[in-house]
């Protein structure tokens, strides 16, 4: 999937970070020298978050462009079903926001092959909470154009060797200026891929919420809310 390169510099602008306490559940037990692998890292996001706890990490994409964002920090081509790795080479694999891009399958054989006994494939999401009603009505705006829901009821899809996960959630909110909330969504896959009048019309949407909300309305930051969901799973 190399969808998002075209929109690089939106998605660095306007996609959250990833919350500390969230990579710390994650990479509990994860040595301080293991190796971590950062799957579909698109501009590190996560990967400088990972980066931050001193371990060393390496961010691998499909999409050149997006990993030209990324400075301070070896990067590689791949995917999750093609990882540019030897057997056994990380202690950790991570994707953030990215798994639903992979065949759960063949990502879940790949990333066994990779990972060291006992090594940890970290699955982890940013959600909108949608308990706020301008942003469920932002979500209605967005999705106009297709519903992309990225975590089915029961947890991710995830294959052979892996068992049942562990699970971490987080709230936390996210200040952003009516600027950076249009280039998150600019950054979306399927609004990059829409057909100009309908991006456009989308994002006339958006805007209108935010200038006639009573939550977002006149405001030079909004505070976004989100839900960080998190899923631990161990390589037996």
């Amino acid at each position: 999937m190399q969808t998002f390169g075209a929109a690089a510099a939106a998605y660095q602008q306007g996609r959250p970070d990833y919350p500390r306490e969230s990579i710390d559940w994650l990479l509990d037990g994860v040595a301080s020298e293991g190796l971590v692998v950062d799957v579909g890292a698109g501009t590190g996001k996560l990967t400088r978050v990972i980066a931050a706890t001193g371990r060393p990490v390496v961010a691998v994409d499909p999409d050149r462009k997006m990993l030209e964002q990324i400075t301070g920090i070896e990067t590689r081509q791949g995917s999750g079903e093609q990882l540019p790795f030897e057997d056994a080479a990380a202690a950790a694999i991570t994707f953030g926001q990215a798994w639903h891009w992979v065949d759960p399958v063949r990502g879940s054989a790949e990333v066994a092959r990779a990972l060291q006994p006992g090594g940890v494939l970290g699955l982890i999401w940013n959600v909108r909470d949608e308990s706020y009603d301008w942003v469920r009505e932002l979500g209605k705006d967005i999705h106009g154009a297709a519903d992309h829901g990225l975590i089915a009821a029961e947890g991710p899809p995830v294959a052979a060797p892996f068992g049942s996960p562990e699970r971490h959630e987080t709230s936390w909110t996210r200040p952003m200026s009516p600027d950076d909330i249009e280039a998150m969504i600019r950054s979306r896959s399927y609004v990059i891929q829409a057909e100009p009048q309908v991006r456009d019309r989308i994002l006339g949407n958006v805007r209108e919420l935010l200038a006639g909300h009573p939550d977002t309305a006149g405001r030079e930051l909004i505070e976004m809310p989100y839900v960080t969901r998190t899923f631990r799973y161990r390589r037996p």
